[in-house]
């Protein structure tokens, strides 16, 4: 029999599959890739290290723009940050359901433990997630299937719920007990990672939405480099350092322009957005701010290619270059 884990690699869905797989169940890993987690290789994740590790398949899928319109209107809001977490455990599970279905999958099975995590692991949200996922009453949870009602995998015998757990809350003791008995070690740490519960990124993702229409995945991926600054419907981007300087020229419009201050090391600003005076003497201005031109009025070249106009401009404080931070 073959059923599918989320396995996104962290400690608790490394044990379920751990539980599951030792009662003979063929257990085939699905782990979801996103924008807004880091995109290592996928031989370096800790879901693809485990897999290889237990001996079973992963299947990587990756969300994509797909994702994006779960994002701007959750059906069922936002966590602390722009953390739609009920919307995105429903939509990766409607995705597993749909790849069960594939390779004739039995039942579906995830890592989550009851009031471990405020806004989408306590017994309500459970129960509007799986409904809503179209698999109520078929989503099984072993670390804490014991406090849940019998799931169908239980009720039919393909699996013995005396095998399965009652963790529930926030305490981890007994997940770390499990692993040591098991002899899983070097396993991840519970740090988050994903950047929309960060109040920075937030920021940067909510200006984002409520001033285009059309948001692309570049877009999003714009948001992690650099500071971001707003004039009304310009947005500027000041690079940090190199390596930001250099992701800002791959990641630009063909309609932006670029600034820069020659002959000392400055940052690459990127201007969107209509090329009004304001806005270009604006850009210039942060440019020569971030950089490490010494005089106070610094000449400045921009382009939308190559900076082959220049600005004379005056340099301001890092105070009042604040008012316009995203």
């Amino acid at each position: 029999m073959k059923a599918i884990a989320l396995l996104s690699g962290g400690l608790d869905s490394i044990l379920a599959v751990k539980l599951i797989s030792e009662q003979g169940i063929n257990v085939v890993g699905l782990n979801f890739v996103s924008t807004f987690y880091s995109r290592e290789q996928k031989s370096k994740t800790h879901a693809y290290r485990f897999a290889k590790k237990f001996k079973i398949p992963l299947k990587v899928i990756d969300v994509g723009k797909e994702y994006l319109i779960v994002l701007k209107k959750p059906k069922h809001g936002y966590g602390a940050g722009i953390n739609p977490c009920i919307d995105c455990k429903i939509f990766m599970l409607k995705k597993a359901k749909q790849y069960a279905k594939r390779i004739g999958a039995k039942f579906i099975f995830t890592g989550e433990v009851l009031g471990e995590r405020p806004m989408s692991q306590h017994r309500r949200a459970l129960e509007i997630i799986e409904k809503e996922a179209g698999l109520k009453g078929k989503l099984l949870r072993p670390l804490s299937a014991k406090l849940l009602p019998k799931t169908e995998a239980e009720k039919k015998g393909w699996i013995d719920r005396n095998k399965l757990l009652a963790i529930q809350g926030r305490s981890r003791k007994p997940q770390i007990a499990l692993a040591k008995k098991y002899g899983i070690k070097d396993y991840p740490w519970p740090a988050g990672g994903c950047l929309l519960t960060s109040k920075e990124f937030a920021n940067k993702v909510r200006d984002l939405f409520s001033h285009k229409k059309r948001v692309s995945l570049k877009d999003i991926e714009l948001l992690k480099v650099g500071r971001h600054f707003r004039l009304e419907k310009n947005k500027i981007i000041v690079g940090r350092n190199k390596e930001e300087n250099e992701k800002l020229i791959r990641l630009k419009n063909k309609t932006d322009y670029v600034f820069e201050v020659p002959d000392v090391g400055s940052p690459i600003t990127v201007l969107q957005g209509k090329k009004t005076r304001k806005a270009l003497r604006l850009a210039a201005k942060l440019t020569a701010t971030y950089s490490d031109a010494k005089e106070d009025k610094v000449l400045v070249g921009y382009g939308r290619t190559k900076p082959l106009k220049e600005i004379s401009i005056k340099q301001t404080s890092k105070q009042e270059a604040n008012k316009f931070r995203v």
